[in-house]
């Protein structure tokens, strides 16, 4: 272009191209970039050539028509452009000879003949002839072009039915797709553009050490599991159905498509909070070291509060401040974030900030259920004593034995008949779904119990505690049935100290469920299948392309650094909560039980037994509890989504037949019964991709899960679960029976026995160090109702639609500040005085308890 003749009657149109040099965390890759200096010395540049929607090539391929391209025009003055220091955009300048046979492009090519990659964020063409600006939003990686079979492609922001795209751009369009589908062989390099499936075989590690081997999840009737993206790497030695796992320390070298990968922000702040993380621990366990008892044990109360009192503190005011600011690299920004505890402590969590001891009342236990950080479990209780649907043959009469005369003389004076009818009874059962596991894990030096847990509605919108069941399996065989006892509250004595085990036995359950189910598979995992098939049969002009992508970013990196340091076999989940070595096959025992449709947040409220059918009512149920700060934030979350959904895919489609003859979104709706969610592909409860109200209740539901029920059970952890007495994540112990030393201990220290009992010390503080890391917001987070990019689509009435939702998640704000001020809503604080604020939509960066992010983020 430059130097060269322009045509007569041709124009020169000027464009702005941003992008990101290539860095290594936040700082530059000088080697990367100096290589890339002299390629432009040599002429090797980046290159672009836009496509016309217009005028044909003058030889199409295979009979088909595509867009002309017109002359390649260089990204200019790419060596006297100071690279800066830090994560920051560039912005060159490009022109295009153009003339009226091009018209307004409808995409562009990108070559790069450079070293490097680099990540285009932007392209904006000037007064293009007849239309004015020309924004074309990108978000990609591009590498240099020897790693491609075709160059990189980039389309205008204008939405398409595959049907209605304009024809010269329909097969650069199909092609697109069939590059991110790949060739489904081979192990993929961080240059592959490629999305493709595998099942769960990367957990365990035969070859180091048998015990660490695990049984592959996905593929099997016995083992059904979400699917999770394919890296391609070789089998193991030992055992060929097993994927090799990467080396410990180049776990940030796992495979995911670049553009699935955190960003520089995101990730260096996410390595400084670990590196933190990891010297909290430290100087905790140090500390423990010294101790006058054996360092495994915390000795007292006491000495858990010191996990988070005193350390270094750093001086607040404008000095601090000034340094915050001018450190250049968001990872010493992350190490020298305080959030007003001190460098070597772990901060005070929110249930004991106010009260160091509210946590122990059975207001607050039951009040968790309700609002803490697994609100997603509790249910009505519809009959009376409860019943396991546990196969009889295999495992014998698993059904409750508390009677009546436990729970009858704290129901306020109605029979049990009567508070059942009036919806007053409800239960957090953990029985049927660990029962299977129970003699498994107490063949370890864990130790646990199935548990029932009776709640009774009182007439001040609170529950109260009635009952807690704790079973094990018959000690000659499963077949014999469950050995029950139950234990009911008691405030003084030896009885107060039982109670506060038997509670302590349900909040292990609690957290290891939460941490599986409602956690891991509910979200992270189911969700996954759903961002690769996406962007295997969805172009990025297809209309649900654009709808559902923000709420996809950065979950496969998630997972796929969860692979590799948490769920796998031996890893931070095996050694901090109870099932040990079975919780990733425990959660494929429960996935056997998932429905999608069930995921919609009034669907699963009814089907719980926590809202009932009314048509009067919003969302068209009526809440049992009508204090249930997770439900009522919820469905008003739920509200917005949906109709902002429905504004949006009614603009696309206007009738049924469109969604049915809409050929990307039948192959993408095949391919995640299919492939993505195989093992459940016979379900009987898939709906049909068939009508534009499926439509719309799918892509409800799979934002909602994404984005407010993945907030919900994550972002309290730290507030919640970071002090462990509050939310133990391992039982240790069984529960002291009369006549026996351990029962005399509890008599004379029943606090020592507690402590004894629940997480050990190292775990514990393993454990926090953890969830302290998975509470917190990163400075580059984007929250409900938000896009990164103000010009995300060219079509004026989704945009319309999408602020008249941003005002609707500003609204509900406004309304929990208020909920959460009404002191009739006792549910809302409770005696630890921590107001629900998890499904507040928006937040700050760090570790705040609230915000709603777009996608399963973290």
């Amino acid at each position: 272009m430059l130097g060269e003749r322009v045509e007569e009657g041709n124009q020169m149109i000027k464009g702005r191209v941003v992008l990101i040099k290539k860095n290594l965390l936040d700082l530059n890759d000088l080697g990367a970039s100096a290589l890339d200096r002299i390629h432009e010395l040599f002429g090797n540049n980046i290159s672009l050539q836009l496509i016309s929607v217009v005028r044909p090539e003058d030889e199409s391929s295979e009979g088909r028509l595509r867009g002309k391209l017109g002359k390649a025009a260089i990204v200019e003055d790419w060596i006297t452009t100071i690279t800066p220091l830090i994560v920051e955009e560039s912005t060159y300048a490009v022109t295009f000879e153009w003339n009226e046979e091009i018209g307004i492009p409808g995409a562009f090519l990108v070559k790069n003949d450079h070293h490097s990659e680099f990540y285009l964020k932007t392209l904006t063409l000037e007064d293009v002839p007849g239309h004015g600006q020309l924004h074309f939003d990108c978000n990609s990686w591009v590498y240099p072009s020897k790693r491609y079979t075709k160059d990189r492609i980039f389309f205008a922001n204008k939405a398409y039915l595959p049907g209605e795209t304009p024809e010269l751009l329909r097969q650069y369009r199909e092609e697109e797709l069939v590059i991110l589908r790949g060739t489904g062989s081979g192990m993929l390099q961080e240059w592959d553009r490629v999305y493709d499936y595998a099942f769960y075989n990367d957990l365990g590690n035969p070859d180091d050490d048998i015990e660490y081997a695990r049984p592959v999840l996905g593929g099997s009737s016995e083992y059904p599991y979400p699917r999770r993206g394919r890296t391609g790497r070789p089998p193991t030695k030992s055992d060929p159905k097993t994927e090799s796992r990467l080396p410990l320390l180049q776990s940030l070298s796992v495979y995911v498509p670049k553009d699935e990968q955190f960003g520089h922000l995101k990730l260096s702040g996410f390595l400084g909070y670990g590196l933190k993380s990891i010297g909290q621990f430290l100087v905790s366990e140090g500390e423990a070291l010294t101790d006058t008892t054996t360092h495994d044990e915390f000795d007292t109360f006491q000495d858990v509060l010191k996990t988070y009192e005193g350390g270094l503190k750093l001086p607040q005011g404008k000095l601090l401040d000034q340094i915050q600011e001018n450190i250049p690299f968001e990872i010493l920004k992350a190490l020298s974030q305080s959030d007003g505890e001190g460098l070597a402590k772990f901060p005070m969590p929110q249930v004991i900030k106010e009260d160091k001891s509210a946590w122990r009342t059975d207001e607050e236990f039951a009040r968790e259920m309700l609002a803490g950080v697994n609100p997603v479990s509790i249910r009505l209780l519809k009959e009376f004593p409860p019943t396991s649907k546990l196969d009889f043959e295999i495992y014998g009469n698993q059904n409750s034995s508390i009677k009546p005369s436990h729970i009858e003389q704290n129901l306020d004076g109605l029979e049990i008949e009567e508070a059942i009818k009036s919806s007053r009874l409800f239960i957090l059962d953990h029985h049927d779904s660990l029962m299977p596991y129970v003699r498994r894990i107490n063949a370890t030096p864990t130790k646990i119990y199935a548990t029932r847990t009776l709640l009774f509605l009182q007439k001040d919108g609170t529950l109260k505690p009635l009952a807690i069941e704790l079973s094990l399996p018959h000690p000659e065989g499963d077949q014999l049935g469950a050995i029950s006892k139950v234990y009911t509250p008691a405030e003084h004595g030896v009885e107060e100290s039982v109670w506060q085990l038997a509670k302590a036995y349900v909040a292990v359950n609690d957290s290891g469920v939460h941490q599986l189910i409602s956690h891991w598979l509910n979200t992270h995992a189911v969700i996954e299948p759903f961002v690769i098939a996406t962007n295997r049969q969805l172009s990025v002009l297809h209309p649900i392309h654009k709808l559902l992508q923000p709420h996809f970013r950065d979950t496969m990196n998630i997972n796929a650094f969860a692979r590799q340091i948490l769920i796998d076999g031996g890893g931070f989940l095996e050694q901090t909560v109870f099932p040990g070595r079975y919780a990733m096959e425990m959660s494929s025992f429960i996935y056997k039980d998932w429905v999608l449709t069930d995921q919609a947040l009034p669907v699963d409220l009814v089907k719980r037994g926590m809202a009932i059918e009314d048509s009067n009512s919003t969302n068209g149920i009526r809440l049992t509890v009508e204090d249930y700060p997770y439900a009522v934030d919820g469905l008003e979350i739920w509200s917005a989504i949906k109709t902002w959904v429905e504004d949006y895919c009614s603009f696309y489609y206007k009738n049924d037949n469109m969604v049915q003859n809409d050929t990307e979104l039948q192959s993408w709706w095949k391919e995640l019964r299919e492939e993505g969610h195989g093992d459940k592909k016979d379900e009987p409860w898939w709906p049909k991709m068939d009508s534009c109200h499926n439509l719309m209740d799918m892509c409800t539901t799979i934002i909602w899960v994404a984005s407010a029920l993945h907030a919900s059970v994550n972002f309290g952890q730290y507030a919640y679960a970071g002090y462990l007495p509050n939310r133990p994540t391992l039982s240790r112990r069984l529960m002291p029976e009369p006549n026996t030393p351990e029962y005399e201990e509890l008599k004379e220290n029943p606090d020592n026995v507690f402590l004894k009992t629940i997480t050990a010390q190292l775990q514990a503080l393993i454990g926090v160090s953890l969830i302290e890391l998975l509470s917190r917001h990163p400075s580059d987070e984007v929250y409900l109702g938000q896009r990164e990019s103000s010009e995300w689509t060219m079509d004026s009435e989704p945009l319309k639609a999408f602020e008249k939702f941003g005002k609707k998640i500003r609204d509900i704000e406004g309304r929990i500040v208020q909920r959460n001020g009404d002191h009739n809503l006792k549910n809302r604080m409770g005696p630890v005085k921590v107001p629900y604020t998890l499904l507040y939509p928006t937040s700050e960066k760090g570790l705040t308890g609230k915000g709603i992010p777009n996608s399963v983020s973290i």
